[in-house]
């Protein structure tokens, strides 16, 4: 049961690790409707994950509290023991992965963001935004 818990953890990290890799691949490309299309399995997969990590914790820990004198390399078979370090690595990866996408996603972000307000200029009033009109007015003649 653990085994099969654990395989499923996995399998569901390296799909998640594959689909962050596809959006900074997109990123880099402007393909942005395709990490939109993307999101909602990327979603799923973390869904997935959380839960079958949650399960595989659960075991886990009923496996130490009925064994409490043994260490947990004891516990698990070679295999297990190995699959979980193998986990850790990949939550390790997951998190350098991550971090790259969200410094590019800000980047992106504060690019648009800027450009609006070089289009469109706006006041700050307290935390609201106001567009303020002024010589600056955006005109769109068709």
């Amino acid at each position: 049961m653990l085994t099969h818990f654990l395989n499923n953890t996995l399998m569901e990290l390296k799909n998640i690790i594959k689909l962050t890799n596809d959006d900074i691949y997109d990123i880099k490309h402007a393909q942005h409707e395709a990490q939109f299309e993307r999101s909602a399995t990327k979603v799923e997969c973390i869904t997935k994950f959380e839960h079958n990590k949650s399960i595989l914790d659960n075991e886990i820990t009923k496996l130490a509290s009925a064994n409490p004198e043994k260490k947990l390399t004891e516990l698990l078979s070679e295999d297990d023991f190995l699959k979980l370090d193998e986990l850790k690595l990949k939550l390790f990866e997951l998190k350098k992965i991550n971090k790259k996408y969200a410094k590019m996603v800000l980047s992106v972000s504060e690019f648009y963001n800027s450009l609006l307000e070089k289009v469109i200029p706006y006041e700050q009033q307290g935390y609201e935004r106001v567009v303020s009109y002024g010589s600056n007015r955006l005109e769109i003649r068709v």
